[in-house]
């Protein structure tokens, strides 16, 4: 027996994902749709056609769609369903994802994303939804709570109105990600606060990011990029996908060693994917000096998205940065080799020089790029530092952050310096 599942795009029926007794995926596109005023495929691993895709195709787009890892496995058993079964779990939870796609069940329309729907939480309903989280991640099973978000993470996405969060139990967008700490690493909230700050006062494109607390529960809120805020308060959902998906590799081998994207295959997704290749190359490889520069190891390709402002995308903002180093028990190689190196002190200018093209122009402009960016992340770290004391923001990760940060800028200005 065959299950279905319609895909929506935005208010289109985009086409059907479907299940067969073996399990086996495939995904075909609506013939109204293609044959529709302006139909967009919801891929770049899956243009537009007649003929459906096949499983090796399709399973790493829809799969990239659902939490990874560990949480997958807790929010499968919370709902009696295989961690291995993506059917099954966007089955239950894929009526609002990351991007401007849904799934519901065939014949099943969306409900109007002006349904407001939302449940304001009062402080002691989110400390006790932040209680489920851990066990029930994403809240799956919940009554009327469809959501779905990659990542290996604990989070929830939410409505946030002023001082007001809450629920979406309608077809309206959510606009934040609700992120708690990390239970077996110590001071996340505030790591990935410092680290997406520091990101935007070195003018790089990240989220809004601010940390609340209830009861004894620290948490981030992060302004969804893949939503768009209108006056009249409507929302509007943009689509989205990450580089796994866009290049078909499984989240399962997100990581460059294992077989996930690396920096030449990212380079080379932007250059023919992105309507400003050349701008969208230099803001990705800053980003990989930032990544270096706040000691975040784990900048793999589900860590890097296409963004559809309008038909042809462009390289997504920052996301998901921490400080990956502070923390003893996990791994320092890099999830994206630069230059073949993948352990930080072992990197070199000639490594880097790998990145861009074999000419001067390129090179320098590289050297340029990693000096200001060295030269410039102390001043603003320690100014940063001041700005979080002031708000009463404290925690021991913050000196540990900028103890790797003194390092690696000082590892990057002796290269460059010696260029």
């Amino acid at each position: 027996m065959t299950h279905l599942l319609d895909v929506w795009f935005d208010d289109a029926k985009a086409g059907a994902l479907s299940q067969d007794a073996g399990g086996v995926l495939s995904y075909s596109y609506d013939r109204d749709y293609l044959s529709g005023p302006e139909p967009r495929a919801i891929s770049l691993s899956m243009p537009l056609q007649d003929a459906p895709y096949a499983d090796r195709v399709v399973r790493p787009f829809f799969s990239g769609l659902l939490p990874d890892e560990g949480s997958r496995q807790r929010l499968a058993g919370a709902l009696g369903i295989s961690a291995g079964n993506a059917f099954g779990l966007l089955e239950v939870i894929g009526g609002e994802c990351a991007g401007a796609l849904s799934l519901y069940p065939a014949g099943q329309t969306p409900p109007s994303s002006d349904d407001d729907g939302i449940e304001t939480l009062s402080p002691e309903r989110l400390e006790e939804i932040l209680g489920k989280l851990r066990e029930r991640p994403l809240l799956g099973g919940e009554e009327g709570v469809r959501l779905s978000l990659a990542g290996a993470q604990d989070k929830l996405a939410v409505c946030v109105a002023g001082e007001d969060i809450g629920l979406a139990k309608g077809g309206r967008p959510t606009t934040h990600i609700l992120k708690p700490f990390i239970q077996a690493l110590d001071g996340t909230v505030e790591n990935e606060l410092f680290c997406l700050r520091l990101a935007a006062r070195l003018k790089l494109a990240v989220p809004a990011v601010e940390m609340r607390r209830v009861g004894a529960i620290s948490f981030l809120l992060v302004e969804r990029y893949d939503r768009l805020l209108h006056k009249d308060g409507s929302i509007t959902r943009l689509h989205q996908e990450d580089f796994c998906q866009a290049l078909s590799v499984p989240p399962e081998l997100k990581y460059e060693e294992e077989g996930g994207p690396g920096i030449q295959s990212s380079i080379n997704l932007i250059d023919r994917a992105t309507a400003r290749p050349a701008a969208d190359r230099l803001s990705f490889i800053r980003m990989l000096i930032l990544h270096y520069l706040v000691g975040n190891a784990d900048a793999h390709g589900k860590n890097y998205a296409l963004l559809y402002r309008e038909r042809v995308p462009d390289l997504a903002p920052l996301y998901d940065v921490v400080c990956t180093a502070a923390y003893p028990r996990l791994a320092k190689k890099l999830a994206m080799a630069i230059g073949g190196r993948s352990v930080p002190d072992t990197i070199h200018l000639k490594h880097w020089l790998t990145l861009v093209p074999d000419t001067k122009g390129a090179q320098r402009l590289l050297v340029r790029d990693m000096a200001d960016l060295a030269g410039r992340i102390r001043g603003e770290a320690d100014r940063l530092l001041v700005e979080f004391e002031h708000a009463g923001i404290a925690h021991d990760i913050l000196k540990a952050i900028r103890a790797i940060i003194e390092t690696r800028a000082n590892h990057l200005l002796r290269m460059t310096d010696d260029a």
